[in-house]
This record gives structure tokens, sequence and C-alpha cells, in this order.
């Protein structure tokens, strides 16, 4: 990912924010050809020497035939993005867009039958606590799911190399920087956290 020193960001909890938020990201290999599978994500931090990605896809799927232990991935998460059009500005301009973004290079680590299982067990409870009646993996039964973990490939990503993009306007002058922020918050919930985000950068 192209980051110019402006946009460029180290904050790491706004890492752990977009990933946490953004979670359906692209799993992206080159193994033997570019291949791209959207998958959901999760951040392990359990222990802080050793954080990592895991996530998991379809054994079918043809990256999860070709994918190995110590394999080069890809993990490419898009947070809060709009459009900025060129109209705000008091100067004539180019329309651009605004985002968050993070790019996670790592090293593959296939999991073993019981990291998947708790990998599973893991995701399931994050977004199945929210709901009415909650169907939690131990309400399943091993026996069930360990017979549809078969079709599962579970994989977890050491980091090598991290990205975090901020782009929020950081450029412009303080008033179209400020009439952007205005536009934006008339406008839908993804633009209008985008205006959040940029009132925090100016503070």
């Amino acid at each position: 990912m192209f980051i110019p020193k402006l946009y460029r960001s180290e904050d790491y909890n706004l890492m752990r924010e977009i990933i946490k938020e953004n979670s359906f990201a692209l799993l992206i290999s080159s193994v033997d050809k570019i291949r791209a599978t959207h998958s959901m994500m999760m951040l392990n931090e359990d222990d802080p020497e050793t954080t990592y990605i895991e996530t998991h896809i379809s054994r079918a799927n043809p990256q999860a035939k070709i994918l190995k232990n110590g394999d080069e991935v890809l993990c490419d998460f898009l947070g809060a993005h709009t459009y900025i059009s060129s109209s705000w500005y008091d100067h004539i301009n180019v329309s651009t867009w605004n985002y968050e973004a993070v790019q996670v290079y790592g090293k593959v680590e296939v999991m073993s039958h019981d990291e998947l299982y708790a990998h599973l067990d893991k995701l399931t409870s994050k977004y199945e606590s929210f709901q009415q009646c909650p169907m939690m993996v131990k309400d399943m039964g091993r026996e069930f799911v360990e017979k549809e973990m078969k079709g599962a490939f579970g994989i977890k990503i050491i980091p090598t190399e991290i990205f975090i993009k901020q782009k929020l306007s950081q450029n412009r002058k303080e008033n179209d920087f400020n009439n952007i922020i205005t536009q934006l918050e008339q406008s839908d919930g993804n633009a209008r956290k985008i205006a959040e985000k940029m009132k925090l950068i100016r503070k």
C-alpha cells in the first residue's frame, strides 16, 4: 500500500480498531498465482509477544489447497471511507476519497485441529453473543462441530510488516478542512464517521 508520509500512521490502537470493526477482510496470496478470499479475521493478542491474525476459509477453496507453513500472505482491511467532492473547496481542485486502511503482511502457520476448534469457538462467541437466542459452539455439540470442521482450513498469520493509512484531508487548509467536515456530517454513517475522525486529528 502506497502511503505518503502525511497519511502514514503508527498508531497501533487505530490498527486494532480498524481490524476489529472491519474484520471481513481480504486474504491475498501469490504462491502459484494471485488469489484473494474474503474471510472473517480476528486479531489474537493473548500473548503480546506472539500477536497474530487468525482466520479460516473453505478447504474446497483453491487458496486453501496451496497455502502451507511459511508462505507469505497479505491481509487487507478497509476501514471507514467516503467520497470528498472538490465542490467543497474554495478553489478549483480534484475530488478524492478519504479513508482508513490497514495492511498486514505475514507468514502462514496452519492451525492444528484444536487451534481451529478454539478459533471457531471464539469467532462464534464474538458474533453470537449479541443475538436474541445465541447459538454457541458448545450448544452444537463437539461431534457436530468437528464434522463441520472437516470443511474448514484454519490459519494464523504471523505479522512481518504492518501498514496503517489514515487519509483524512490533512493536506487541506483550515477553511476547506472544516467545510469538508460540515458536508460529511450531512451524509450517511460512514461519511459522518470520517468527519469525526477528521475532528480528532485537528484537535
